[in-house]
């Protein structure tokens, strides 16, 4: 079994326990004023196995399982399968993490504010797999729009609703998780920027 399964499975199952036990929900949230005042540094990673609704929890999970085993697929194959594996785990839970750094910077003295979802971690393996595959189609609305144009959208998206600040949901984790994702696939794959650009100005409608 893949690692995507895995980590869909365990997700929601987490998120569904918590969404019937409010103490956990409350635990296990990202609450940056809780990490500040009593060190609780394990909420950078269990907030992202936590997810508002099932719309929240559905988008990210359809996200992973589409792009997850394109990353898998492509660590593998360059780093062998032990490896590969390991990378894009270290990928996906570090995602979670860094995304979770920003906001606690930023609320770290706000009681007050919380945010939960797999954004970062999902975010990071959409945007390493557009790096693989910058011109493949991938369906908005019904519509096809190649990877790079919808990073493009899906960045321009996260950075409005981060400013709106209206639900509990992690979107500037989006920013965060992306940026990570094409950092860290950069990192190990460094010859990946050529093959992006070429694969770009390669492309046609």
């Amino acid at each position: 079994m893949s690692l995507t399964f895995i980590f869909i499975g365990i997700t929601v199952a987490l998120s569904l326990y918590a969404w019937n036990n409010q103490t956990i929900m409350n635990k296990w949230i990202m609450n940056p004023y809780s990490v500040k005042q009593y060190k609780e540094y394990y909420r950078f990673l269990t907030s992202g196995f936590l997810h508002a609704d099932y719309g929240h929890l559905f988008f990210n999970m359809l996200s992973l399982y589409f792009f997850g085993d394109i990353v898998e697929y492509y660590f593998s194959g360059i780093f062998g399968a032990d490896i590969g594996s390991l990378l894009y785990a270290v990928l996906y839970l570090l995602g979670i993490i860094v995304a979770n750094v920003p906001s606690y910077a930023d609320h770290k003295n706000d009681r007050y504010y919380n945010a939960l979802g797999a954004s970062g971690g999902v975010s990071a393996v959409v945007f390493s797999a557009i790096l693989f595959q910058p011109t493949a189609q991938i369906y908005v609305y019904f519509f096809p729009v190649p990877g790079f144009v919808y990073a493009i959208l899906y960045s321009a998206y996260s950075f409005y609703m981060s400013k709106r600040n209206l639900d509990n949901i992690g979107h500037s984790a989006h920013l965060y998780g992306a940026a990570f994702g094409v950092a860290f696939t950069l990192l190990l794959q460094p010859s990946l920027f050529s093959h992006f650009i070429n694969q770009i100005l390669g492309w046609s409608l």
